[in-house]
C-alpha cells in the first residue's frame, strides 16, 4: 500500500467531535490502498477525554507521537481557574470576557503563539518527522486544521521535502469566527496572513467541509480547493437502531452552545405554547449536552423553562447519541457571524444518522439549512423568524401526541457515508501522487 502521514493534533482519547475527521479516515483508508502513518501528540491538553473511540483505531496502525507543551495550566493559574476547568472554547462560551486577566491572556495567545496555543509543538514535531521520514518514506501528507500548527508542520514539511500534500480545513484559518477576537497587533495579522498564503502555494490539494466556504478561500488565494464535508460512520449508530422514543417532547442540542448560538426566540416559542396548549409544559423536555454560554442559561430562566432544562455537561460521545437518538427533535444553531453560510457542523451528520427530525436555526440559504431541507430531514428557519418558529414548534408537537414521531424518519443521506467520502480523499491523495511522478 501508498503511505499517508497524517498530522493531527486530535487523535483518541481525545472527546469530542474534532477528533473524528481523522480518526474515521485512517479506519477505511485501507479499503482504497492507503497506510495511515498518525503523527499526534502526546500528553495533549484535550477538552475532554472519550476512550471509546480506541474501537476505531485501525489494528497495527503507525502512531507516532510528540510531546507538547501548552499554554492551558498556565492560563489557568495566571486567571484563577480550577485545574480542571475547560478552556478551550473561551471565544465561544465568553465566561470572564471582562475580567483584565482574560483580556491579558488572550492578547499574550494571540500574538506570541501563532497560530495558535499548540504553536510550539511546530520545531520539535518537524525535527522528528524530518528524521523519520528519511528512513520511513511516505508518499503523501494529510494535514487537519484546527488547530492550524498541524497545517504549520505540514507546510514546512512540504517545503523541504516536496512529498505531495494534501491540506485539510475543518474551519477556515483567518475567515473563522472567532479570529476577530484574537487582539493582533499588525505584525501578528500579516504573520497570520502569510502562513496562510503559504499554504496555498505550497499545497498540491486543499479540503475543506462546505461549498460556501470554498469559495471564501478562492477569494484570498487558494486553489485546487475540494469540498469534503463531515460525514457518519455507520457502524457508530448501530446501538442506537433499537433506543426507545423519549416519552416526553423532548428538544435535544449537542455540542457547544456558545453565546452566539443562543436560541432565545426559540425559547420564548416554547414558552408561550406552554401558556397556549394545555400539557404542553407537563410534555416538554429541553436537553442541552456539552458547555453552555451564561447568557443561553440566562434566556432559560427568561423564558420560564429552567424547571423543564436539563443541562447535562460533557459526556461521552456514545451517552450524547443516545441521548439523543431518544429525543423526539434535535436542535442545530450555526454560528451567528458572518462565516455561518459556510457553517456545517459535524453535528449535522450525527443529527441525520439517528433519523430524528431537525430543527436548524440560522440564515435559510446557508449550506447546513440546505441539506436539511435537501434530505426531507426537518425545517431551517432564521433566528428571527418567530412565527416560523411557532409554527414548526406546534407542527412537531401535534405530531409527538399523535404518536407520528416515535419511529425514524426516512431519508437518503448516503452521499454522507464517511466510508463514502474517505473514498473520495483516498482519490485526491492518488491524484497528487501521481502528477508528482
Amino acid at each position: 500500500m501508498k503511505k499517508v502521514l497524517i498530522i493531527t493534533y486530535y487523535w483518541p482519547p481525545a472527546g469530542g467531535i474534532g477528533v473524528l475527521r481523522c480518526l474515521k479516515l485512517a479506519k477505511y483508508l485501507r479499503h482504497y490502498g492507503w497506510e495511515p502513518v498518525i503523527f499526534t501528540a502526546d500528553n495533549a491538553h484535550y477538552p475532554s477525554l472519550d476512550y471509546t473511540n480506541v474501537k476505531d483505531i485501525p489494528e497495527g496502525i503507525t502512531v507516532l507521537k510528540q510531546p507538547i507543551w501548552e499554554p492551558y495550566q498556565l492560563y489557568k493559574w495566571f486567571t484563577g481557574k480550577d485545574k480542571q476547568a475547560n478552556v478551550n472554547n473561551v471565544f465561544y462560551v465568553r465566561e470572564d470576557q471582562h475580567r483584565l486577566t482574560y483580556k491579558l491572556s488572550v492578547w499574550i495567545r494571540s500574538n506570541f503563539f501563532i497560530p495558535d496555543a499548540r504553536a510550539r509543538w511546530i520545531k520539535p514535531s518537524l525535527r522528528f518527522l524530518l528524521k523519520y521520514l528519511k528512513d520511513n518514506p511516505v508518499q503523501a501528507i494529510f494535514s487537519d486544521g484546527p488547530p492550524h500548527s498541524n497545517t504549520r508542520i505540514a507546510t514546512i514539511l512540504k517545503a523541504k521535502t516536496n512529498i505531495p500534500w494534501l491540506a485539510d480545513f475543518q474551519d477556515p484559518w483567518t475567515q473563522v469566527d472567532y479570529f476577530q477576537y484574537l487582539h493582533l497587533t499588525p505584525p501578528a495579522l500579516r504573520l497570520h496572513q502569510a502562513m496562510e498564503q503559504a499554504v496555498f502555494r505550497l499545497a498540491d490539494k486543499i479540503t475543506i467541509v462546505s461549498p460556501s466556504w470554498k469559495k471564501d478561500l478562492e477569494a484570498i488565494g487558494a486553489k485546487a480547493v475540494a469540498v469534503i464535508p463531515w460525514g457518519y460512520d455507520p457502524d457508530d449508530y448501530v446501538p442506537f437502531h433499537t433506543v426507545k422514543a423519549s416519552p416526553k417532547f423532548s428538544i435535544t442540542h449537542l455540542g457547544i452552545l456558545g453565546y452566539d448560538r443562543n436560541p432565545e426566540g426559540l425559547f420564548q416559542a416554547l414558552a408561550s405554547l406552554g401558556k397556549s396548549i394545555p400539557g404542553f409544559i407537563d410534555h416538554l423536555d429541553i436537553i442541552l449536552v456539552g458547555q453552555v454560554d451564561p447568557a443561553v442559561i440566562t434566556a432559560i430562566h427568561d423564558a420560564g423553562l429552567a424547571s423543564v432544562c436539563t443541562l447535562t455537561g460533557n459526556v461521552s460521545r456514545e451517552e450524547a447519541l443516545s441521548i439523543a437518538a431518544s429525543s423526539t427533535i434535535l436542535l442545530l444553531l450555526l454560528n451567528q457571524q458572518p462565516n455561518a453560510q459556510g457553517r456545517i457542523p459535524g453535528k449535522l451528520f450525527e443529527y441525520l444518522a439517528l433519523n430524528r427530525p431537525i430543527i436548524t436555526l440560522g440564515p435559510t440559504h446557508a449550506d447546513a439549512a440546505n441539506i436539511t431541507t435537501e434530505t426531507q430531514s426537518g425545517v431551517a428557519l432564521d433566528y428571527l423568524d418567530d412565527d416560523g418558529m411557532m409554527k414548526a414548534l406546534t407542527h412537531y408537537y401535534r405530531e409527538f401526541i399523535a404518536g407520528r414521531l416515535a419511529h425514524p424518519i426516512q431519508h437518503d443521506i448516503s452521499q454522507y457515508d464517511v466510508r463514502v467520502l474517505t473514498g473520495k480523499i483516498a482519490g485526491l491523495l492518488t491524484e497528487i501522487t501521481e502528477k508528482s511522478i
